[in-house]
């Protein structure tokens, strides 16, 4: 599946049709939201779902939160906060703690945040989607299968490839026209402690 060609097709489709549904986008970070920003909002009713329990350390995890919310602001976009919840991370994450960058532990927690948007969407949103394709760290693949598979009533999954198209160098160019926050790792102690 190429997920960056299935979006350009709803796009098309969307614009031939002139629909605007409405897209939950789980968002990781402002700079990696700038981008996919600057890209749905002319297509889809766009609100940001700031869900993020691998982000560990309280004072990180407002930080971000005040930048995509700085950044949202900008284009008019709405941000839902589900809250600080490092808890459920450490739960679900449990024997995992030596797991490699990008092994099971990652796949643990895409599933975690795709869930919580999911859940967030369902019945109230058109499509859910992630910024998280937007990283050449993360599996575009791996991150869309876990979405497909992810039930959400009368919601869709959006798949996404947000690095492609020169995704993630347009979101390093946003992050330094708005003086965005850049963190070095992922959020979660186990990535920060490799760093």
């Amino acid at each position: 599946m190429n997920a960056q060609l299935e979006l350009e097709k709803l796009i098309c489709k969307l614009k031939e049709d002139g629909n605007t549904p409405s897209l939950l986008l789980h968002a990781c970070c402002a700079p990696c939201a700038s981008y996919c920003i600057e890209y749905l909002a002319p297509h889809f009713d766009l609100t940001l779902f700031y869900y993020n329990p691998n982000i560990t350390e309280r004072n990180e995890y407002d930080k971000r939160l005040k930048e995509l919310e700085r950044f949202a602001h900008e284009f008019g976009v709405n941000v839902i906060d589900g809250g600080f919840d490092q808890n459920t991370f450490f739960e679900h994450t449990k024997g995992l703690e030596q797991e490699p960058e990008r092994g099971k532990r990652c796949a643990v927690c895409f599933d975690l945040r795709l869930r919580k948007t999911a859940e967030t969407a369902s019945g109230k949103f058109d499509y859910f989607a992630t910024t998280l394709t937007l990283s050449p760290l993360k599996n575009a693949t791996l991150i869309n299968a876990i979405g497909k598979g992810i039930p959400a009533e009368g919601t869709l999954y959006l798949p996404t490839d947000f690095k492609k198209r020169e995704g993630y160098k347009r979101s390093i160019e946003l992050s330094n026209k708005y003086g965005l926050y850049r963190q070095n790792y992922c959020g979660c102690i186990y990535s920060k402690r490799k760093d």
